[in-house]
């Protein structure tokens, strides 16, 4: 896992020194599952953990959101490597209860598959080798934010 306490994001548009094999990966708005779909013939999630418990301050600030969160943490295998750990934060409202429900289904294709949903702006991180991405999806009046980093897996 990757401790996300810490991280110092910036907007996509402010990014400079981004290697172009990452780029491709954090500058894209169409559903990473279905890109990772397309790359390996094996892909699965594997769910390391989902429960309620409260977001970081970072997190916090982002959503402006300070009630009762689900924090649904999973890594993105792509032939039985894990290429992508994910970390989201799902507030608990009427909005996201069937959202809690998906079980070890890709996030993703919950939120790109139902047009009602809009995405916000993209924010990238790094940490050593890993470049991250993270973006607020609007549900409703709720927001939830979906944090993505690319391990070098991804780019093997």
């Amino acid at each position: 896992m990757i401790n996300t306490q810490d991280l110092v994001w910036q907007d996509l548009n402010q990014a400079n020194n981004v290697p172009d094999n990452v780029m491709i990966w954090l500058d894209d708005k169409d559903s990473l599952t279905a890109k990772l779909k397309q790359k390996f013939d094996d892909f699965a999630v594997n769910v390391l953990h989902q429960t309620q418990e409260n977001p970081h301050t970072n997190e916090i600030d982002v959503l402006g959101f300070q009630g009762q969160s689900v924090i649904r943490e999973v890594e993105l295998l792509g032939n039985e490597q894990v290429v992508v750990f994910a970390r989201s934060i799902i507030p608990i409202t009427s909005d996201t209860k069937n959202l809690l429900k998906i079980g070890s289904r890709p996030l993703g294709e919950v939120l790109f598959n139902d047009s009602t949903i809009q995405r916000g702006k993209l924010q990238i991180t790094h940490t050593g080798s890993t470049w991250g991405r993270r973006s607020v999806f609007r549900i409703g009046h709720t927001k939830l934010l979906v944090s993505e980093f690319f391990l070098e897996n991804l780019y093997a």
